[in-house]
């Protein structure tokens, strides 16, 4: 192998071990690792070209301003694009992150790469840029779970509308279909206790030094199995029985709502709909959208609590 080959190589390796070690690393650690002298580290890192910075002798890799190398098939692409879609609203980044694979796919597939820059160019327009501080939150929270560092932050209960503060761990990042929002989901300290928080009821937050880890057993797809959307419990899941009617029995049957769902078929046209949900609570808005072409049978709770809406809604209307 040539030197010049070797040097890219090397290049390459230092990279990696950057990316892998977010707690940075010293020139001598990656002598070490890579079985060089210094001189030859120091001499690479003038050419490296990923955004490597120094601190306390330490090396770190630029997160923020490091671009990744990503290779698509046209197929992924396509996911990518409607997944930017649905998230247009509330991610600044997703113009920019459409623009590039719109250049991407110039070559490949000519028409589809035309109406995702189109698509990118619509979402810069003023109208769909979203609040600068949830951006902020957003991009800590990303950097801090990418670098496995602690944040303080200040949030708002949705109920008891207080604001509180809380040292918290991000394990994972999710988006609930309801309201294309996005949660972050990690341990609280000293607590040590799985929170959800709402990135837009972040009031306030800051990254801090102390870093922590992710254990091994961590399964966000396990975690969020049994929930609608994003609320989990330790409880055992609630089983959920509805009735929807022939009128809109084609429309449930066309979509997959939840991974343990059952549907049966009635004799006269209607479906009856169960699946086992961790939290009920979190559904009602998805009932609630049905109108009267569905009934809840099961829990009595959640059956209540529907009819109570309902009743409350007829006194208004009658009053009018």
């Amino acid at each position: 192998m040539s030197r010049i080959e070797n040097k890219i190589m090397r290049l390459s390796q230092i990279e990696a071990l950057l990316m892998d070690n977010p707690e940075g690393l010293t020139q001598a650690d990656l002598a070490q690792c890579l079985g060089v002298h210094r001189s030859t580290i120091l001499r690479n890192l003038a050419d490296i070209q990923a955004p490597v910075y120094e601190d306390h002798g330490r090396l770190f890799l630029d997160r923020e301003a490091y671009l990744v190398n990503l290779r698509l098939t046209l197929h992924e692409a396509l996911s990518i694009h409607l997944a930017g879609r649905f998230m247009s609203t509330c991610m600044e980044h997703v113009a920019s992150a459409l623009r590039k694979l719109g250049i991407s796919l110039e070559k490949l597939a000519p028409l589809i790469s035309h109406f995702v820059r189109n698509s990118a160019n619509t979402f810069d327009d003023d109208s769909k840029r979203q609040d600068p501080h949830y951006l902020q939150v957003l991009e800590k929270i990303t950097l801090a779970w990418a670098e496995k560092r602690q944040v303080q932050l200040w949030y708002r209960g949705a109920e008891e509308n207080v604001v509180k503060e809380y040292i918290f761990c991000p394990y994972f990042v999710e988006v609930s279909a309801v309201g294309q929002a996005i949660y972050a989901i990690g341990r609280i300290e000293p607590e040590k206790k799985m929170r959800t928080f709402k990135i837009e009821r972040v009031e306030r937050i800051e990254l801090r030094k102390e870093a922590y880890t992710i254990p091994k057993s961590f399964d966000p797809q396990q975690l969020l199995s049994q929930a609608w959307g994003i609320w989990f419990t330790s409880q055992e899941p609630v089983k959920i029985r509805l009735r929807f009617s022939a009128r809109v029995a084609a429309r449930v049957k066309e979509t997959r709502w939840h991974p343990t769902e059952q549907v049966t078929e009635q004799p006269d046209g209607s479906l009856l709909w169960s699946a086992s949900i961790a939290e009920p609570r979190e559904m009602l808005p998805w009932v609630r959208g049905w109108g009267a072409d569905v009934e809840v049978l099961e829990p009595e709770e959640l059956r209540e609590t529907i009819l109570n809406e309902l009743m409350q809604a007829v006194a208004i209307y009658k009053n009018e």
